[in-house]
């Protein structure tokens, strides 16, 4: 019976422990989730919705503008992510490299970008790739090309300038990760191998990728979530456009909230979009990259 109190009183305070933050989680999280799902089956303006059924979500069906932030939210996705996981990859192998000198300072220098200020770096790409800016005049002098290319302004490098900005920005701090599983696994495994004849890119592709897979597993998931989230660089370098073809879902979202004429539910409507994007697509990628 004693012992059965002090496990009582065990279980007592282990909850009180935990309640202030799960108090926290439901009315910070899971409420407004709940809440914006039934804000997203209403329709008028913000002072008077009515329930509308699944107007909102017919609607997302002939929304051209919706339509274009989706396919560039994954155009970003598919070439983005792959990119930078593996310029990650192959960067952080390098800067492994014990015989490598200041590999302290490369580390420091590529992951900066991670923790620059958003709205600084955002105003110096605007300025490199403007029509008159260093990136045009270093490649005229190269003799690359003839003109200026219209960074800001053209469909096509609008978006590779978004795609560059992200990459720019992110490969450092997945960079991290890898190095930190890659000082965990033994040096007298690459030994081994070497001795075996291996070559440096056998090493990296039989050996490290498989070592690294769960490290890889996650920092996939978590640039997949980052980019169908993606909002800041749209916004701040080309205000999503031009002509709404760097347009992410997010800002997609922000301007009907702020910029257009305020519509909760359809804003709500689009952001469970992005709620089961990122719930199918971490789930395929869990398939896929952990059969086990």
């Amino acid at each position: 019976m004693n012992r059965k109190k002090m496990h009582n009183g065990l279980n007592l305070k282990a909850w009180l422990f935990i309640l202030p933050s799960l108090i926290l989680i439901v009315a910070f999280v899971f409420y407004p989730m709940i809440q914006a799902f039934i804000t997203s089956f209403q329709t008028g303006m913000a002072n008077n919705l009515e329930f509308g059924g699944i107007a909102n979500y017919k609607r997302l069906l002939t929304d051209s503008t919706f339509k274009k932030a989706l396919f560039n939210t994954l155009l970003f996705l598919i070439v983005q992510v792959p990119v930078m996981i593996l310029l990650a990859l192959a960067i952080s192998s390098m800067l492994n490299n014990k015989r490598l000198k200041l590999r302290g300072m490369f580390r420091t220098a590529i992951f900066l970008p991670a923790v620059t200020s958003l709205v600084a770096y955002s105003i110096v790409f605007k300025s490199l790739f403007a029509t008159d800016g260093f990136v045009n005049g270093f490649l005229m002098n190269l003799h690359l090309i003839s003109e200026p290319i219209n960074w800001l302004t053209s469909t096509a490098f609008a978006r590779i300038l978004i795609i560059m900005a992200i990459t720019w920005r992110w490969t450092g701090y997945n960079m991290i990760f890898y190095l930190s599983g890659l000082q965990s696994i033994d040096d007298s495994i690459y030994e081994a191998a070497a001795i075996d004849g291996a070559t440096g890119f056998q090493k990296f592709r039989y050996m490290t990728v498989p070592l690294l897979k769960p490290i890889i597993l996650f920092t996939t998931i978590n640039s997949t979530i980052g980019t169908l989230q993606l909002f800041d660089e749209p916004m701040n370098i080309t205000q999503g456009g031009p002509a709404n073809t760097t347009i992410t879902i997010s800002q997609y979202i922000y301007n009907l909230l702020f910029k257009y004429q305020p519509n909760f539910g359809y804003a709500a409507a689009v952001s469970f979009v992005v709620v089961v994007l990122i719930v199918v697509l971490s789930f395929i990628q869990k398939k896929v990259g952990d059969k086990e």
